[in-house]
């Protein structure tokens, strides 16, 4: 088979298209064959990082989507010839998405409504199980998502033309919420309605603050952070008493500051969210519950929902890094098979 892998961490010039051999799944494991390998910023960041990695080489990419084609022990065999979206493939193995074929414990497989493409699932994993997380963590709030499970709640998108943020508006209207996304120019604008935001708000024109209190008089109930530094002072200006600011990235690296005393007034409650440590509670309920959506129909991609798609080659995997790392707009696939 052919796979992409790197050896030394650094630079996207350290993947490799190589050929190996098939792999064989393991007791508890299943064997996909990949039709479409999703690129996050986990991604690169796992390849350029001068950490650890614990094995010779790794193949690189948590999610993406094919058909499961063997299973290992332990696995009824009636899985073979199903088609699943895959996430946290590379977590702590050497096996991602980014090979015609690849091994994952078998609840890393989940299966795929015939409906729904492997663009969808491909798209899934990390972005729409973080969006799950921060939809789940408020203070008296659903720990489950299904609708209705949001209604009367408002949520506040931050980014919502990015994969998390997309994800973030999509569930939450599924939910039943009413979504407010804070965007930087009329192209995201149309990319956040397009997803099913009901409100967008410039925050780089006018009163950004005023103009959610006006949609949320008594404050927004959960504010879904990709910014944190940048964004801190409009996220407290809108935020209702107890409310939850959930932040999973602090782009643009600016320092947290915290007024102390402000948030003692508010009781805020600030949760940090990565996948990989969230636990295997909160994450089977976010499979579960993200699986149930893409049943529904709730969280399509592609232009016309909000989420372009932006694809390479197997071949080119390394520049679809380059096109994470710069902060391309849309979801940046990798197509797999021929």
């Amino acid at each position: 088979m052919k796979a992409i892998i790197y050896r030394d961490n650094g630079a996207p010039d350290v993947l490799q298209l190589v050929d190996r051999d098939l792999p064989a799944p393991g007791p508890g494991e299943v064997r996909v064959r990949v039709a479409v390998s999703g690129v996050n910023p986990t991604d690169w960041q796992a390849r350029s990082r001068a950490v650890p990695k614990g094995f010779p080489e790794v193949t690189p990419h948590l999610d993406g989507a094919g058909t499961i084609d063997a299973v290992g022990e332990g696995i009824d065999q009636s899985r073979v010839g199903q088609r699943v979206w895959l996430f946290m493939a590379a977590a702590g193995r050497p096996t991602g998405t980014a090979a015609e074929f690849t091994v994952v414990p078998a609840d890393r497989a989940v299966p795929l409504p015939d409906e729904a493409g492997f663009d969808v699932g491909a798209a899934l994993g990390v972005p729409a199980l973080t969006a799950h997380r921060a939809l789940t963590v408020a203070e008296g709030g659903p720990r489950r998502l299904q609708p209705g499970a949001l209604d009367g709640r408002v949520v506040l998108a931050a980014g919502g033309a990015g994969a998390v943020g997309h994800a973030v508006i999509q569930l939450a209207r599924w939910a039943g919420a009413t979504v407010i996304s804070t965007i930087s120019g009329p192209e995201k604008a149309r990319l956040a309605t397009a997803a099913g935001a009901h409100h967008v708000i410039n925050y780089r024109e006018g009163d950004p603050a005023a103009e959610i209190r006006k949609i949320a008089p008594h404050g927004v109930d959960i504010v879904a952070e990709v910014a944190l530094g940048a964004n801190l002072a409009l996220d407290l200006d809108v935020l209702r008493t107890r409310g939850t600011i959930a932040t999973y990235a602090n782009d643009g690296g600016k320092p947290v500051e915290l007024d102390v005393l402000q948030n003692m007034v508010l009781n805020t409650r600030f949760q940090f969210i990565v996948l990989f440590t969230a636990g295997p509670e909160a994450r089977a309920a976010a499979v579960e519950d993200v699986a149930a959506a893409v049943r529904g129909g709730a969280l399509p991609v592609g232009e016309e929902h909000g989420l372009p798609l932006l694809r390479f080659p197997l071949d080119r995997t390394a520049d679809a890094h380059r096109a994470v790392e710069s902060g391309a707009v849309g979801k940046v696939l990798v197509d797999v098979a021929p």
